[in-house]
């Protein structure tokens, strides 16, 4: 059986996305950056690890808009390249009922997401990471998620997109990692009991 992650950036108010679907807390330059070179490597690392990634709609026209030609852009880090190759080669699935078709080693998925998630989750394999809050949500609700990353920047946008969607029962967690990362960023991962 697979493991399937849950693995976002985060604000310390709980938000993926502000209002608007802003992301511009989450990365990139400038001085309310909360992405530094370590945490980009951290990410690119996980990618490079994750056997399978299960993306929502809206984060997959994100990042399909730009990560399938980022190494080739002027003024492209090392490790910019190193995350496109990685991001490019990596197993897709999008679950979508509005998009037609999906590139980049991707599939599309338009039926029911909890049942492809669940039969995904019970082949053999390594582990899968779910990207996005509304098809996590669903996930959550089913009891498909076995771990919970949270990467927390310390930044408070008051409203938006939450990581957390409302759930029947609660679901108990362990704490298995914390690492705190330049800027103030703070990784916690939990798995959950079974």
């Amino acid at each position: 059986m697979r493991k399937l992650i849950f693995a976002m950036n985060v604000t310390l108010d709980g938000y993926i996305a502000a209002p608007g679907g802003d992301l511009g807390w989450s990365g990139g330059e400038g001085p309310d950056s909360s992405q530094s070179d370590e945490l980009f490597q951290w990410w690119s690392d996980r990618v490079g690890e994750t056997d399978l990634a299960l993306y929502g709609r809206r984060l997959w026209e994100s990042m399909s808009s730009h990560w399938p030609t980022a190494d080739r852009q002027p003024g492209a880090t090392p490790a910019e390249i190193e995350f496109a190759r990685r991001w490019r080669d990596m197993p897709k699935v999008v679950f979508s009922s509005t998009i037609s078709a999906v590139d980049w080693n991707a599939r599309l998925v338009t039926g029911d997401a909890v049942a492809e998630i669940a039969r995904l989750r019970a082949e053999e394999g390594g582990p899968m990471d779910m990207v996005g809050a509304t098809l996590a949500g669903s996930a959550m609700r089913a009891g498909l998620i076995d771990e919970y990353v949270l990467v927390t920047a310390p930044v408070l946008v008051g409203g938006g997109t939450p990581f957390f969607t409302a759930l029947d029962s609660w679901v108990n967690l362990n704490l298995v990692e914390t690492r705190t990362f330049p800027g103030g960023v703070v990784l916690t991962r939990y798995e959950t009991r079974r």
